[in-house]
């Protein structure tokens, strides 16, 4: 078998490849992210076998096609837990908790099956110690301090663990990859083979990964294709975590789990309904504060929002939304300055979202509009009232998908108000005791308001 060295640049960002050097990444868009990689590759001459093709009904399937991870928010993110044979690829920022939530996943599940733990940045000795304060069972934990790729794969068939983390993938190296650890070829070729191994002998893989400085994992348009599932781990407010689904080929990819560190470890929060909602001892809320009520894959949950809206200092202004999408917010200002007569073009515009989530959904933007007028002539909302729905650029509030559902967690987090689309609100008037106000222009939503005791749906 002839090997060939081929010199390629390689994007640093995306994994883009090119023959020659370039200043500016065609895939990503990215600059001076060209690096060089010399590349071994092998010509194989293939030969034909005796092989055919398969029907699915023929192919066997185990009995027990997932298993718990013994962590029910990890098992919710992965769609009801670990499947025979996958691949997970775990991102986050160093220091968020990643490697000891897999260290005690490997000692949850080593009472079902034998379990490895792949160490490539820590000695033995230092993942003992978490271990140890973790006060986790060290006998049922088996060790393994390598970075090259031919070793760990030998030890995946020789000893066929039910679960394998790799800690972590930039550490990997193998011999066939003429590249330092950590480039794309590195990681691209480690995370396959790997990958190989572990789907012919039914092993479970948990690839531990970097992120960058944008906040990704490092070479996501190659790994991300090569594994199953891919999550996110997520720092929010105090000492709690969120693990985000952005890819699972076995479940939903929009679900979150909700964890809290502690000196054991991560602990799940299985109920998040006041999670995202700050405590105050005084019940009113201050102006700039209004709630929505979101969906996260099979949960569904009240969150406040926070606006902050002041002069501009200098000729530009500055819109600064770290948990909502900047476009979003601007769009939102927009609108508010056209069809509802508030002055934003010289002010400055700050959103939060209380407990750290991000959230993606259109359905906060009628609670974002909300927020930001509070903000603009300081007074204060209702506090026991959550703002639902969608607005368009001509200035109407449109309904939101699975209104019933989110009414549902309203009326159990004590909230007795919605505000959302006169549509919407007609439609659910029979189906909640929230009282239901149903408004058909964004103008409409900041009017003055009575009689807005009866629960039927009054538009205004």
């Amino acid at each position: 078998m002839a090997k060939t060295e081929v010199i390629r640049f390689i994007c640093s960002e995306c994994g883009h490849s090119s023959p020659k050097w370039l200043g500016r990444c065609p895939s990503c868009g990215g600059w001076n992210t060209f690096s060089e990689e010399k590349m071994v590759t092998a010509s194989k001459s293939k030969t034909a076998t005796e092989t055919s093709s398969k029907t699915l009904s023929s192919i066997p399937v185990e009995k027990e096609f997932r298993f718990s991870s013994g962590i029910s928010e990890l098992d919710r993110v992965l769609g009801g837990g670990i499947v025979h044979g996958s691949s997970v690829l775990v991102g986050g920022e160093p220091g968020i908790g990643k490697s000891t939530l897999m260290l005690q996943v490997c000692h949850l599940c080593s009472a079902r099956g034998g379990v490895l733990y792949v160490s490539g940045e820590e000695s033995a000795s230092q993942v003992r110690q978490r271990a140890e304060r973790l006060k986790l069972d060290l006998e049922r934990i088996n060790i393994l301090c390598e970075t090259h790729l031919e070793v760990i794969c030998h030890v995946m068939r020789t000893e066929k663990p039910q679960l394998v983390v790799i800690d972590s993938l930039q550490t990997l190296m193998g011999e066939d990859f003429a590249s330092v650890p950590g480039s794309v070829p590195q990681m691209r070729g480690c995370c396959l083979e790997i990958n190989t191994v572990a789907k012919q002998n039914g092993i479970s893989v948990f690839f531990i990964g970097h992120v960058t400085k944008e906040g990704t994992i490092a070479g996501p348009k190659i790994i991300e294709h090569m594994v199953d599932t891919v999550l996110y781990f997520e720092e929010a407010e105090l000492d709690n975590r969120l693990i985000r689904t952005s890819k699972n080929r076995f479940g939903a990819a929009d679900e979150i789990g909700i964890f809290e560190m502690t000196q054991s470890g991560l602990i799940p929060i299985k109920d998040p309904s006041s999670f995202f909602i700050s405590k105050r001892e005084n019940p009113e809320l201050s102006p700039g504060t209004a709630y929505a009520t979101i969906s996260e894959g099979s949960r569904t949950f009240v969150v406040e929002i926070q606006a902050l809206v002041t002069e501009a200092k200098g000729s530009y202004t500055r819109v600064f939304s770290e948990k909502i999408d900047t476009q979003r917010v601007m769009r939102t200002a927009a609108i508010l300055e056209r069809h509802a007569g508030l002055r934003l073009c010289d002010r400055d515009i700050y959103i939060n979202v209380a407990g750290g989530i991000k959230v993606n959904e259109v359905s906060v933007e009628l609670a974002v509009a909300a927020a930001i007028w509070s903000a603009v002539t300081g007074r204060s909302l209702e506090s026991n009232a959550v703002w639902l729905g969608e607005l368009s650029l001509s200035g109407e509030v449109r309904p939101v998908s699975l209104g019933e559902r989110r009414l549902k967690s309203t009326d159990d987090m004590g909230f007795t108000k919605a505000y959302l689309s006169s549509s919407m609100a007609v439609a659910l008037s029979n189906k909640t005791s929230v009282n239901l106000f149903g408004c058909k222009k964004i103008a409409d939503v900041f009017r003055q308001q009575g009689n807005r005791g009866t629960r039927i749906a009054t538009e205004f």
